[in-house]
């Protein structure tokens, strides 16, 4: 049985911090899951172009709110708090408007030292 919590996880190389946001990667894939699961923090005012080419994506919003837009099509989707979404590899645009806590799920799973690529993708981990 895995048990992590957030405090013990904080501060080590699995707290992931980027210009205005912070994944606290409490599941990576070492732990052998076949997912991974983060708690990831964005500023207010944030503004996020992302598209995972290579990994499918679930969120869950804890608290704050953002408008994600898909750029494919400018649908712009109001999200807050008890809100999921699954961009299914879709290329994506979030605006934070207040301060947002996310829990967030991968598959494949994280190793926990993907890099962002220029397009917004995580590139996929060196092993």
């Amino acid at each position: 049985m895995i048990v992590r919590t957030l405090a013990e996880t904080e501060g080590t190389d699995r707290d992931v911090r980027g210009d205005g946001w912070r994944a606290v990667r409490l599941l990576v894939r070492d732990d052998g899951l076949g997912f991974s699961m983060s708690q990831t923090t964005v500023d207010a005012g944030g503004e996020l172009n992302l598209w995972y080419k290579h990994h499918q994506e679930a969120c869950f919003v804890i608290e704050g709110a953002a408008e994600i837009t898909e750029r494919e099509t400018g649908t712009v989707h109001r999200i807050g708090p008890g809100s999921a979404y699954a961009p299914e590899h879709d290329r994506h645009t979030i605006r934070v408007l207040e301060p947002l806590r996310l829990i967030c799920v991968f598959n494949p799973a994280l190793t926990g030292r993907e890099t962002h690529d220029a397009d917004g993708s995580y590139l996929p981990a060196e092993d």
